[in-house]
Parts: structure tokens; C-alpha cells; sequence
């Protein structure tokens, strides 16, 4: 097997040798003219083309949407106009942000989406860890449920949520301490929607449901959440757990104080997935909680609307359609720069988190 190895050896430090004395017309002929430099230029090429193919798909729709933000009137009127404005105006981004409120949009959707996705990130963790690492009757069927959230369309149960929120009651004008607590939060928050509606209503117009939801590992995408949480949490060694609990440690104290600690990376990808999708959330802020134009909260998806100075900028002109989505557009732009700001400085944390949780290759 030595001799072998040695012969082999051997025999390419000679080709090596014979290759380096040839004429330097000979060693260009051999290194740029061989059938394995075409496959290599070839194969090169095509993987080029079909990255820039696909970039360029993907890209393209953001591409026009921000060269449409700054377009004016008279290029939507120009038929030349393509793609690049002839009179870039900043009019659209001006009036979304003060007319359409986007700074109050900004701090809303901010703190609700914190505070649900931290909320979702702790209750799922929870919920992950309990089916990781504990061997229970009906373990098996509580992560089959875990899975059919998965499988089911959020549209599928929309409606019976929203009506099962909609008729709750339990905040009624009866005196007592809770009620009394209730309506000073109302009175200075208006956190259950505008005044009269929660006993009208229910819930309607009011974040609680999504607190609610989330508390209850009910909340949008918790069952991708719980699911890739488990993964990780089964591959964490048991011997961590045992040694706890053999110095005294509680499960709760061991979850939180040996668990919870290493596993730092991957609640940083749930709690970055966790936010950004409820900062761009339709399904439950956009018409299963709330009603148009009665709510006191104004969320992200609020904003892409057309202000009314670019209403009456376009009154009458046979472009006012074009021109409202360009204007959509532009909001959709401003809602999700700060996402994109996020993911800049994040990317290696998502990356690294969804490598851990197993379910990947």
C-alpha cells in the first residue's frame, strides 16, 4: 500500500517536473486548450447567466417599485418613460410620512411586534422543550396537532376566530376592582379599540387578541416556531439536564438557567422570524380584529393608502390608477426598510439559528 501510494506520488511530481520545462507556448496550449478548461469555462458561464436570470427576477419587482416611488405625474403620462423618471419628485415618500402618519405606524407596529414575539419566542420555547425532552401519554398526538397548524391555511379558521373574539364580554360596566383597573387602561391607552366598543364588540379593535393567542401558543406561525424549536432542543445533550437535577435544580429552574442559556441562537432566529412577521401582519390586524377605519391604532399596513394631497394632485388624470400604486409602492418600500435594516446586521444570527435547528439539508 506505501509502495503504491509512494509510485503515485512519485509519478505526478514528474508530470509536475516535465510540465514546468516545457516551452511556455507548449504550457499555455495544455492549461488553456484542454477539454477539462472548457467544461470549467462552460460550466462557469451557465452558472453565471442563471444566478443574474434569477436575481434579476427576484429583484425586478423591487427594482420598479423604487424607481416608480420617485416618479411624477408627467412621467406616468409619458410613454417613453419606462423605468428611469425624467422629473424625479420625493412628493410620494413626503406626504406618506406626514399625512399618512408614519412615524406614529412606526412605533406602534414596533412595540406590538416586540412584545408578541418576545412573548411567542418564551411560550413556544416552552411548549418545544416540554415535547423534546418529556415522555408523556399523547406526546406523540400533541406534536401531530403541532404539525396540522402547519398544514392548515390561516384563511381556513380566520372567521371563527375573529367571531369568537368578537362576541367575549367579559369586560361589562359592572363595578368591581378588575373592571375599574380595565377602564382606566381604556381611559388612558384605549388598548381594547375606541370607547364603547368593548362592550359592543368584544375584542373588536383591540390588541389583545394578539396577546391572547400568542400566551397560548395560538399565535401566527407558532407551530413552525414550536417545531423548530424541538428539533433543537432534541439534539441538546440529556446529560445537561440530569447533572441539574441530580444538584437539586427544578425543571423550570434548569429550563431557564442551563436550557435557555444555549440556546441563545436559535430563540434569536424565532424571535427575528416571530417579529417580522408580525410586523407585516394582514391576517389578524388587517380584518379579523380590526375594522377599517375604526381603529385607534395605526399599524404599518395602515399607511398604504393615497394621502389626500396626492389625491387631489391626481383627481380627474387619466393616470390616477397607475399613480396610486406607484404610491402603494412606495409605502410597501417604507414599511419594510426597517426590516431590511434589521436583517443587515442580523443576517449571521438567522443563518446560524436555522443551521441549529435541524432542519436544514
Amino acid at each position: 500500500m506505501d509502495n503504491t501510494v509512494k509510485v503515485k506520488r512519485e509519478t505526478k511530481n514528474k508530470i509536475r517536473v516535465d510540465f514546468e520545462r516545457a516551452p511556455l507556448k507548449e504550457r499555455l496550449k495544455q492549461k488553456f486548450l484542454s477539454m477539462n478548461f472548457l467544461k470549467k469555462v462552460v460550466f462557469v458561464i451557465f452558472r453565471t447567466v442563471l444566478l443574474i436570470g434569477i436575481t434579476y427576477v427576484i429583484l425586478f419587482t423591487y427594482i420598479t417599485k423604487i424607481f416608480s416611488s420617485i416618479k411624477s405625474v408627467s412621467d406616468f403620462k409619458d410613454a417613453t418613460v419606462m423605468l428611469i423618471s425624467k422629473n424625479p419628485t420625493h412628493i410620494q415618500y413626503l406626504y406618506i410620512l406626514t399625512e399618512n402618519h408614519y412615524l406614529k405606524a412606526l412605533i406602534t407596529t414596533f412595540l406590538v411586534s416586540l412584545s408578541v414575539a418576545f412573548i411567542q419566542t418564551l411560550v413556544c420555547a416552552l411548549v418545544a422543550y416540554g415535547l423534546a425532552k418529556f415522555k408523556f401519554k399523547g406526546n406523540s398526538i400533541v406534536f401531530a396537532m403541532v404539525i396540522v397548524t402547519l398544514l392548515i391555511p390561516q384563511e381556513a379558521f380566520k372567521n371563527s376566530i375573529g367571531s369568537f373574539f368578537r362576541q367575549i364580554t367579559i369586560f361589562d360596566t359592572t363595578h368591581n376592582p378588575i373592571s375599574f383597573v380595565l377602564d382606566l387602561l381604556q381611559d388612558w391607552f384605549q388598548i381594547f379599540g375606541p370607547t364603547g366598543s368593548v362592550e359592543s364588540s368584544g375584542f373588536v379593535n383591540s390588541i389583545i387578541p394578539l396577546y391572547i393567542l400568542s400566551i397560548f401558543g395560538l399565535g401566527f406561525k407558532n407551530g413552525l416556531f414550536i417545531f423548530m424549536l424541538r428539533q433543537f432542543f432534541k439534539g441538546v445533550p440529556d446529560e445537561l439536564e440530569e447533572s441539574a437535577f441530580v444538584d437539586g435544580s427544578s425543571t423550570l429552574r434548569t429550563f431557564f438557567s442551563i436550557i435557555i442559556p444555549i440556546s441563545v441562537p436559535m430563540l434569536i432566529t424565532v424571535f427575528i422570524f416571530a417579529f417580522s412577521w408580525q410586523w407585516t401582519d394582514d391576517f389578524y390586524t388587517g380584518s379579523s380584529f380590526f375594522n377599517a377605519g375604526e381603529s385607534t391604532l395605526t399599524f404599518m399596513k395602515d399607511i398604504a393608502v393615497t394621502p389626500p394631497s396626492i389625491q387631489k394632485l391626481i383627481d380627474g388624470e387619466t393616470v390616477a390608477n397607475a399613480y396610486k400604486v406607484a404610491v402603494t409602492g412606495t409605502a410597501s418600500i417604507l414599511i419594510a426598510l426597517p426590516l431590511i435594516i434589521a436583517y443587515i446586521f442580523l443576517q449571521r444570527r438567522i443563518v446560524e439559528g436555522v443551521e441549529r435547528s435541524g432542519i436544514v439539508g
